[in-house]
C-alpha cells in the first residue's frame, strides 16, 4: 500500500480515485447516514457518509483532509474507527479504516442506517 499511496501523491484526484476503486477489497454498500469524524488537533465534526465497505468508506468533508492523513470516524453506539485519508476528491474523501470492521458490525451498521 505504501508504493501505491507514494505514486498515488503525483496523480490527478479523479484518476486516483478510479484507481484506488479499483483495488478494494469489497464494494461498498451505499449510505446516507451523518457520522463524526475527529482530526489530529483539529475538533471533531459531522460527515456525510456515502458508502461502507468493512475496509472503508467515502465522505463529505467540510475541511479537506490531507492524504495519508489519520482520521477518526464515529458511529453511534461503536467506538471510533481509526482510518488513513487514500484519495481526496473536489468535496469527497475515501478513508481505509486501520483494521477492518466486523462482519456481524458491519451488518448491524448497515440494517440499522438504512432500516
Amino acid at each position: 500500500m505504501t508504493e501505491f499511496i507514494g505514486v498515488a501523491r503525483q496523480l490527478d484526484s479523479g484518476f486516483m480515485r478510479a484507481l484506488t476503486q479499483t483495488k478494494r477489497k469489497s464494494a461498498r454498500v451505499p449510505l446516507a447516514a451523518e457520522v463524526n469524524m475527529r482530526r489530529t488537533g483539529r475538533f471533531t465534526h459531522s460527515v456525510t457518509i456515502h458508502d461502507l465497505s468493512r475496509e472503508g468508506c467515502s465522505l463529505k468533508f467540510l475541511e479537506r483532509p490531507e492524504l495519508d492523513e489519520r482520521v477518526w470516524i464515529k458511529f453511534d453506539a461503536l467506538e471510533s474507527l481509526e482510518a488513513s485519508v487514500c484519495w481526496v476528491d473536489d468535496k469527497s474523501v475515501g478513508v481505509e479504516f486501520v483494521n477492518p470492521i466486523y462482519p456481524a458490525v458491519f451488518d448491524f451498521l448497515v440494517k440499522r442506517v438504512n432500516g
